[in-house]
């Protein structure tokens, strides 16, 4: 049984920084990329970042490219959402989720749709608020 919780997320003024660790659990966690993906109420779920298997390679939505850093340490079986200069249409729930396929060979092609990952944490939130 796959588990992910997801840790650091709250409340942070426009400009500021936050950030979340997902700890992975239940299988070879560095033969999966993962991805955090984030909603906003009212809205569909949306691709934020994702990275590859040994973290080499990473892939970010628009919206967020140039402020947000993703990393993983699969010693520790985690992955980091580092987020800098947060702006209020950040705020969202925030998931962590691994994906439902295993590495296959070395090239790595970012999966960008919520139904390509198949165990998600239960999700943190980040609120942007003055």
């Amino acid at each position: 049984q796959v588990q992910l919780v997801e840790s650091g997320g709250g409340l942070v003024q426009p400009g500021g920084s936050l950030r979340l660790s997902c700890a992975a659990s239940g299988r070879s966690f560095s033969n999966y990329a993962m991805a955090w993906f984030r909603q906003a109420p009212g809205k569909e779920r949306e691709f934020v970042a994702a990275i590859s298997w040994s973290g080499g390679s990473t892939h970010y939505a628009d919206s967020v490219k140039g402020r947000f850093t993703i990393s993983r340490d699969n010693g520790k079986n985690t992955v980091n959402l580092q987020m800098n200069s947060l702006k209020p249409e950040d705020t969202a729930v925030y998931y962590c989720a691994t994906d439902r396929t295993r590495r296959v060979g070395n090239v790595w092609v970012p999966k960008l749709e919520d139904y390509e990952y198949n165990y998600w944490g239960q999700g943190t939130q980040v609120t942007v608020s003055s």
